[in-house]
């Protein structure tokens, strides 16, 4: 399909690239990570990945490759491949820069939300509160991130927002040892949140969001802390399983 910019000129339009195999794969891998399915420093087998995920081994080891040069893995010449072990200088910094993008995040949405985004809101509060009640950690960490991520969406400002996105992931993976300790009191900062929001309450918003992912940091680090050695590393768990070519 072709289109005409304003100039007159033609230009084609942007056709949709289709995802390569190795993508998939290094997506399948981050996520196994910040599920928690793959600890910090545990040894990734190339066979076991591939068997894992129906592949061949050489889509891993390409995927392991660059997922090594985005800081998910540490390659050790001799040794192999192990999930990236955050230090705690890492962390920090990461999650200070969430704290920054995500409390002008809250208050732009202060002003941008709406009545609909408003519901939208509530209706991802109300199903943390519920996976949590039901101890359900895996379901809980997703629909905090949902829920962050409505935030920023609602804020009306896109370049926030996709710099909020590069961040997103990691934050998950930090956020999920500790979603457990943070439990239903997190649920009640976001309820805050929502209610000041729908308000139109900026600095209200603002410092509730600036408190709120305080709170993550400070039990990420006492977390850190607290933490015994890490174990030696386990093999690849088996369980289900997804073919992805």
């Amino acid at each position: 399909m072709l289109l005409s910019d304003q100039a007159g000129q033609t230009a084609a339009a942007k056709i949709p690239r289709p995802t390569t195999l190795r993508e998939s794969v290094i997506e399948a891998i981050q996520e196994l990570i910040v599920s928690g399915q793959l600890k910090p420093g545990q040894h990734l087998v190339e066979s076991e990945l591939a068997e894992l995920l129906g592949v061949s081994r050489q889509p891993v080891r390409e995927a392991l490759q660059q997922l090594s040069g985005e800081g998910w893995v540490d390659l050790h010449p001799g040794q192999g491949a192990f999930v990236h072990v955050p230090t705690v200088e890492e962390a920090d910094q990461l999650l200070a820069v969430r704290t920054l993008l995500e409390t002008e995040s809250a208050r732009l949405a202060a002003q941008h939300a709406g009545e609909e985004g408003v519901k939208r809101l509530r209706a991802l509060c109300a199903r943390g509160i519920a996976a949590v009640q039901s101890d359900d950690v895996d379901d809980a960490v997703a629909t905090n991130s949902e829920l962050h991520a409505l935030v920023t969406d609602l804020s009306g400002n896109r370049v926030l927002a996709e710099l909020a996105a590069q961040v997103a992931r990691r934050v998950r993976w930090y956020h999920t040892p500790v979603a457990r300790q943070r439990g239903m009191a997190s649920w009640d900062e976001h309820t805050e949140l929502i209610d000041a929001i729908e308000a139109g309450d900026e600095r209200k918003a603002a410092k509730i969001m600036r408190e709120h992912t305080e709170h993550t940091r400070s039990s990420y680090m006492e977390q850190r802390e607290g933490a015994p050695a890490e174990p030696a590393p386990k093999p690849v768990r088996r369980r289900r399983p997804r073919r992805l070519g």
